[in-house]
C-alpha cells in the first residue's frame, strides 16, 4: 500500500526575499516579492506588519518589537511509487516575535497564508469541470476530502510535531458572498466577534481540513478576518502569537483587497465585504491581482498533470485508509 512522507523546507520571508522555483506565484508572499519594486514593496509590507503588531500590543513608542516570518513549505512523496518527485504540497508562513528591548524571540503560530496546489486543483479544475458538466448538481462527490486528508496527515506526520508545538491558525480574508453580523462577545486582541447564518464554501472546505472558523475584527481594522483552527482560538495562543498572525495577515489583506481591509468607514453592525466598495485608502504597495487569477488555473493544471492525474488511484487508496484509521481532532467539523 503506498503511503506518504511529507518534509519540511524553511526560508527566511525578508526584504531580500526571491520565490522558489516551485512556489506557488499567487501566493501574497511571493506575489510582492518580483518585478522592479520588489525590494521596496517588501520593507513597507514589512514595515506594515511591524507597526500593526506594535500598535495592537501597546508599544505607544513603536517600534520596539519585530515580527520574523518564515516561509514552510511542505512536501509530500509516495514511498515505493517508482520514484515519484518531491511534489509541493503545501506553503504557509511561521512567525517569530523579536523584543528589542529585551533581546529575545518568541515563537508565534504557523499557518497564516495558507496555499496549496490541490486546493487550485479542486477550486479551478474539478469544481468549474463539474459546473459546467453537472450545473444543477451541486458540489462534487467528496469534494475537498482528499486535500483535507493530506492537510491531516501532515498535521499527524513526525515532521510537523518535530517543527511545531501547536496546532496552525490560518487566518484570512471573509467571504464577499456571506453577510456577518456583530455579537456582544470581544477578546482583547482579536477584537469583537461576528457571526453568520451559513458557511461559505471555504469555510466547509476548511472543515474537510478538521478546521473550526470564527470571525473577528480587531482592534482598529476595518473589517473581520476568518479565523480557522483546530482546539480552542482563543485559549491555545497567547496574546503576542494571536497579534503577530493579526499584524501579518491584517497587512497582506489590506494589499490584496484594500476595497474591504483598508475601508474608510469599518465594518458595521451587518456587514457585507465587497470588491466594489470605492471609499478606500490604497497602500501603495504594488500588488497585481489579475495574475493571480490567471495563475490559479495555471497552478491547478499543474497539480493536475503532475499529481492527481498519475496517481489519482494510490492517493484515493492512501485517502481511504487514513480515514479509517483518523481519529478526529478536538472541534472537528465534518
Amino acid at each position: 500500500m503506498t503511503d506518504l512522507t511529507f518534509s519540511i523546507e524553511k526560508t527566511r520571508f525578508d526584504e531580500d526575499y526571491k520565490p522558489l522555483g516551485d512556489t506557488r506565484l499567487t501566493t501574497n508572499f511571493a506575489n510582492l516579492a518580483r518585478g522592479e519594486g520588489r525590494r521596496e514593496n517588501l520593507r513597507r509590507a514589512l514595515q506594515m506588519i511591524d507597526d500593526r503588531f506594535n500598535a495592537l500590543a501597546g508599544d505607544e513608542e513603536g517600534g520596539r518589537c519585530s515580527v520574523e516570518l518564515d516561509i514552510i513549505s511542505v512536501n509530500i512523496d509516495l514511498e515505493g511509487d517508482g520514484g515519484l518527485e518531491s511534489f509541493p504540497l503545501i506553503e504557509m508562513l511561521q512567525t517569530g516575535i523579536v523584543d528589542r528591548r529585551l533581546g529575545q524571540r518568541t515563537e508565534g503560530i504557523v499557518g497564516n497564508n495558507f496555499s496549496s496546489y490541490v486546493r487550485d486543483y479542486d477550486f479551478s479544475m474539478r469544481l468549474r469541470e463539474h459546473a459546467q458538466n453537472h450545473p444543477d448538481s451541486g458540489l462534487p462527490e467528496d469534494f475537498g476530502v482528499l486535500h483535507g486528508n493530506l492537510f491531516k496527515g501532515f498535521l499527524q506526520s513526525e515532521g510537523y510535531t518535530q517543527h511545531f508545538g501547536k496546532p496552525p491558525v490560518i487566518c484570512i480574508s471573509v467571504s464577499s458572498s456571506r453577510t456577518y453580523h456583530r455579537t456582544e462577545n470581544s477578546h482583547p486582541v482579536l477584537g469583537v466577534e461576528y457571526q453568520q447564518d451559513d458557511y461559505s464554501l471555504t469555510d466547509e472546505y476548511f472543515g474537510k481540513m478538521g478546521m473550526r472558523v470564527r470571525y473577528f475584527m480587531p482592534p482598529g481594522s476595518a473589517a473581520p478576518l476568518a479565523f480557522y483552527f483546530l482546539g480552542d482560538l482563543t485559549e491555545d495562543y497567547t496574546d503576542l502569537e494571536l497579534i503577530a498572525t493579526i499584524s501579518t495577515m491584517e497587512t497582506f489583506q489590506k494589499i490584496y483587497r484594500p476595497e474591504i481591509y483598508s475601508a474608510n468607514t469599518p465594518a458595521g453592525q451587518s456587514y457585507r465585504p465587497s470588491l466594489d466598495h470605492a471609499d478606500y485608502t490604497p497602500t501603495g504597495i504594488v500588488y497585481d491581482r489579475e495574475e493571480r487569477s490567471r495563475l490559479g488555473v495555471e497552478q491547478g493544471r499543474f497539480a493536475q498533470e503532475a499529481l492527481i492525474a498519475p496517481h489519482h488511484e494510490k492517493l484515493e487508496q492512501w485517502s481511504a485508509r487514513f480515514s479509517d484509521h483518523h481519529h478526529p481532532s478536538q472541534g472537528e467539523t465534518s
